[in-house]
């Protein structure tokens, strides 16, 4: 009952609808958000089955098989596990209803239609997308720098011996060593958390 009445509040068709900050607790995906971790929605969109949910962690998709039945299938993507990638908008024709936004996250590749009044509100997610996926593109490629660089540093130092060395300390040092420039660099560079580009680009 309740799924029908929001679904007359919000007025929802087969064609999503972008639903307002303000009714973010009318929908489902809200009790599946990590508030407990900062976790917070950017951007929603909502048809009678499914609800694409874009979080500053990543992408809440509640799935429904149809607009008639009641099961759910909750589906996560976050951001630092799923690249961004293939960020498109199509806009409406003459005669069209709707517009799409479409776009790769990992492996999975969405195509979503959006009622064309919400064009303009689309237009900030599609922005922040592009950005997203740029930021991941150019840190992937920092943390590659960052391997090579170690490597390079390893392959430099392995044919000096000194006499005497303590093979089992100086192993540990480097061990060490190595594993914390490799943590520092994944934390730099594997970013979890696009709260500033939702906040620079969505203006919902």
């Amino acid at each position: 009952m309740f799924g029908k009445v929001a679904a007359d509040v919000l007025g929802l068709s087969d064609v999503g609808a972008v639903i307002k900050p303000s009714d973010y607790d009318k929908v489902d995906a809200d009790d599946y958000i990590m508030h407990e971790d900062n976790e917070k929605i950017y951007f929603l969109i909502k048809s009678k089955a499914d609800e694409y949910c874009f979080t500053n962690l990543g992408l809440v998709h509640v799935d429904g098989a149809n607009a008639v039945s009641k099961k759910r299938m909750l589906r996560r993507f976050n951001y630092v596990n799923n690249r961004v990638s293939n960020v498109y908008l199509e806009t409406a024709g003459t005669v069209d209803l709707d517009v799409e936004i479409k776009f790769t996250l990992g492996n999975e590749t969405y195509s979503i239609d959006v009622h064309k009044k919400h064009l303009e509100e689309l237009k900030d997610l599609y922005k922040a997308l592009l950005k997203i996926a740029e930021m991941q593109r150019e840190n992937e490629m920092h943390l590659g720098y960052a391997q090579q660089s170690l490597e390079m540093s390893a392959n430099s130092i392995k044919n000096i011996t000194k006499t005497q060395i303590d093979l089992a300390s100086e192993f540990e040092k480097v061990n060490a060593y190595a594993f914390d420039w490799l943590k520092k660099s994944s934390d730099e560079y594997r970013v979890k958390d696009f709260g500033a580009v939702f906040e620079k680009y969505i203006n919902n």
